[in-house]
């Protein structure tokens, strides 16, 4: 008798989970960098200047200079994560958009839309292929895999441990450092020494030493 019953659903265990960004943190995180950036631009331009002109001329005269950086990468930050939460993709298209997006503010504030266009192409190009490549664009830490870290860390640890034996010939047994069969050995050698026969408890009981295998 034919089986009509329906299909069960499958799910795919291996496919990414997504998980949404907090646009606002992060455009105030783009726009802080940025406008640090363009901070130092403008006090760059502040001290070359031929007039003879105080601190607060950094902000006075080249305040543009900060407020645009700041602005270009607010945006682009915030524009790349609206677009990973929209569309629930983590990929380089976000930072293209993100950068097209951004990349229209200089031209703007010329008052020139073939500036705007060439700026948006430019960076937005530019910024979708750096992200192709597996280089994030303003990715904290906090955003990295912890699985891939600890994995990475164990796989260290096993690639460059070396064996109890060679580590014992070089330092000796002691300080938290002993071998199979310590106990056997050193109740040998003070038998052998000094006539005496120890309890069985071992030395490092109650201690932080590590017995390897």
């Amino acid at each position: 008798m034919a089986d009509h019953s329906e299909p069960k659903q499958t799910y795919d265990v291996d496919a990414a989970v997504y998980h949404p960004k907090d646009a606002l943190g992060l455009s105030l995180r783009g726009g802080t960098l940025a406008g640090a950036a363009g901070l130092f631009l403008a006090s760059v331009q502040n001290t070359v200047t031929k007039e003879n002109v105080g601190f607060f001329s950094v902000f006075s005269r080249f305040g543009s200079t900060i407020g645009l950086f700041a602005a270009v990468g607010g945006t682009f930050a915030f524009t790349s994560a609206a677009s990973a939460n929209l569309r629930e993709k983590d990929d380089f298209w976000n930072h293209g958009i993100g950068g097209a997006l951004a990349g229209t503010l200089p031209g703007l504030t010329k008052r020139s839309m073939p500036a705007a266009m060439g700026g948006a192409f430019a960076l937005g190009v530019s910024l979708a292929a750096v992200s192709y490549t597996g280089h994030s664009i303003f990715q904290s830490a906090s955003e990295e895999s912890l699985s891939d870290r600890a994995t990475y860390k164990e796989d260290s640890k096993a690639r460059y441990r070396r064996p109890i034996n060679e580590t014992i010939n070089e330092l000796g047994e002691g300080r938290g450092i002993y071998g199979p069969g310590y106990e056997e050995r050193r109740r040998q050698r003070i038998k052998e020494r000094y006539g005496i026969d120890v309890n069985n408890q071992p030395y490092y009981a109650g201690t932080s030493a590590v017995v390897a295998d």
